[in-house]
């Protein structure tokens, strides 16, 4: 099970524990990854190549050999459009933009960077590349995204977004990956670069300006005159991320009654308090980091955080502080599927396998459809292309919707619009999420939901990735008939990387973690905490059988 929280969670960090930057920008230029070393190649999960420089993870080479293999992909499919590309505020955003930057000009791609040097949030990617390619066939945009979420300050990230605007599929990735590694071992030979003062000069690298085009079309996804009308009180906390150049225009364009409690950028992050765990998170959906959030609640009438790329979103609510994400999901469906009157009748609504079952209940008591798709926001890209999706959501606070009007506003994770939809559902309703979540699921059980980790060893992460369910011999979960074992999401059949297990009260579903030695068991129980915990138990009993 998870290791107890750290005595400095909530706390704010010594100064012992700050990153030293200028040594870690050192470790990004100097340090040499070794290809034979599993840990220092090129790996793509779920949301791109992430590591630190200081364990060679996330070095100079590593962002060379990835650009140069974007370019040879864009080459092989045919996308002769712009790129965009973004970063964060992380200390290695920087470095690896540069380094990026040098091989995208040596190979002529017509490259969008910021025109005030500044950073750019994953949505906001996600809508440039939509936006560009409406209406067209050919001459096709897509994006980079230089960012490792929501991680520590060490840390560094490289994401790539294809011209469907949403995270790269696995068949793309793993391309891109093994041709990255494939330069990593031929010691970068192939890889083209120019120094970047050239690089800046190039005739494909131009200035653009990302922040007026989506803050000029947030009124088309979100009502921002009834957010201005109703003088709701409005708090946001960028964390020191990539949306917080955002929300002075976005206030001042709407006239809307907010306040940016913090706008500070510092890459050691020293004003974020500690995760459970000891160490610095940009997690806008752990209490431990929206510690100083959470205590100003009263002050708002509602308040919002996105994590370091704003993909991500925190509601706190002066009713009950941080909700918790899978409730904030839960309520935002309930009110965009009954109060956007021109989605189409027949928008269904998007989970992972791993989010809440209420939503499951909240989507059947609306008459929708529900799409229960793997972890991995990519499996809402098309639906939401398509409106078919009108709501994507993850439980680990990730989550996009449609436009007003029923047609596509991004196909990535979009924590900006996330935490205005929760000022829109206080204007109008006048109830804070927790208050709407509280009346939407009045009649249907309440949940007792929480995700646990258990140390697994590489062996047994790829054990439990490839089981099949009829190796599950036992019959009973919690104390009731195991009704369904699954290997596949029912909503698109592909492969969830790890099982679910249903119960008519309860459920669980382990995954192997794609970067520590660990498997995550995700449960939920409609009746008590003490059946959660039962659930718990024998989830681990279970898988525990499957990796041996």
């Amino acid at each position: 099970m998870t290791a107890k929280d750290n005595p400095l969670a909530g706390k704010l960090a010594p100064a012992s524990m700050l990153v030293n930057v200028p040594r870690l920008v050192t470790a990004y230029f100097t340090g040499v990854p070794d290809p034979k070393i599993a840990s220092q190649r090129v790996s793509f999960g779920t949301s791109g190549h992430r590591g630190s420089a200081f364990d060679c993870a996330f070095n100079e080479a590593h962002i060379l050999a990835i650009a140069q293999a974007v370019c040879l992909y864009r080459q092989k499919e045919g996308i002769d459009g712009p790129l965009f590309l973004g970063m964060d505020t992380h200390a290695l955003s920087e470095p690896a933009f540069v380094s990026a930057l040098e091989v995208f000009a040596a190979n002529g791609i017509e490259t969008m960077i910021d025109s005030g040097g500044g950073y750019t949030p994953t949505p906001v990617i996600s809508h440039a590349i939509l936006t560009y390619n409406k209406g067209r066939k050919m001459g096709l945009a897509d994006g980079i995204v230089i960012s490792p979420s929501h991680n520590p300050p060490e840390d560094g990230g490289f994401k790539y977004n294809p011209p469907n605007g949403g995270p790269a599929d696995t068949d793309i990735t793993g391309w891109i990956e093994k041709t990255a590694n494939g330069f990593l071992e031929a010691k970068l030979e192939g890889v083209r670069r120019i120094p970047y003062e050239r690089a800046r000069k190039a005739a494909g690298i131009h200035a653009y300006d990302y922040i007026t085009p989506y803050v000029s079309d947030l009124a088309n996804v979100i009502d921002m005159e009834a957010i201005r009308a109703s003088g709701v009180r409005i708090g946001i906390d960028p964390l020191g991320g990539a949306a917080v150049h955002y929300w002075a225009p976005i206030i001042e364009r709407y006239k809307i009654a907010a306040t940016v409690v913090n706008d500070a950028v510092d890459p050691t992050f020293r004003f974020m308090t500690i995760d459970w765990d000891g160490k610095i998170r940009m997690d806008c959906s752990s209490p431990y980091a929206m510690e100083r959030l959470v205590g100003m609640r009263a002050k708002f009438d509602i308040a919002f955080a996105n994590d370091t790329d704003a993909d991500r979103h925190g509601i706190v609510c002066p009713s009950s502080g941080l909700m918790n994400p899978n409730h904030y999901l839960a309520a935002s469906i309930s009110y965009l599927y009954g109060n956007r009157p021109d989605w189409r009748a027949g928008s269904a609504v998007g989970k992972t396998v791993v989010s809440s079952g209420m939503i499951d209940r909240v989507t059947k008591k609306l008459g929708r459809k529900l799409v229960e798709v793997p972890v991995g926001f990519k499996w809402f890209s098309a639906g939401l292309i398509d409106g078919s999706i009108g709501f994507g959501g993850e439980e680990s606070a990730g989550a996009s919707f449609l436009r007003r009007d029923g047609t596509v506003w991004t196909t990535d994770k979009d924590g900006i619009t996330l935490g205005l939809l929760a000022a829109e559902m206080t204007a109008r309703t006048g109830k804070d999420p927790s208050g709407i979540y509280s009346d939407v699921t009045s009649d249907l059980g309440t949940s007792f939901y929480e995700r646990i980790d258990a140390p697994a060893s590489p062996v047994q992460k790829a054990a439990l990735k490839n089981v099949s369910p009829e190796r599950i011999a036992a019959r009973e979960l919690g104390g009731e008939e195991i009704e369904v074992k699954l290997d596949k999401a029912s909503g698109n059949g592909q492969s969830i990387g790890g099982i679910k297990v249903a119960t008519e009260n309860g459920w669980f579903a382990a995954r192997p973690s794609g970067t520590e030695d660990v498997y995550k068991i995700y449960a939920e129980s409609f009746r008590s905490q003490e059946h959660l915990r039962q659930i718990q138990h024998d989830a681990q009993g279970i898988v525990d059988g499957l990796m041996k």
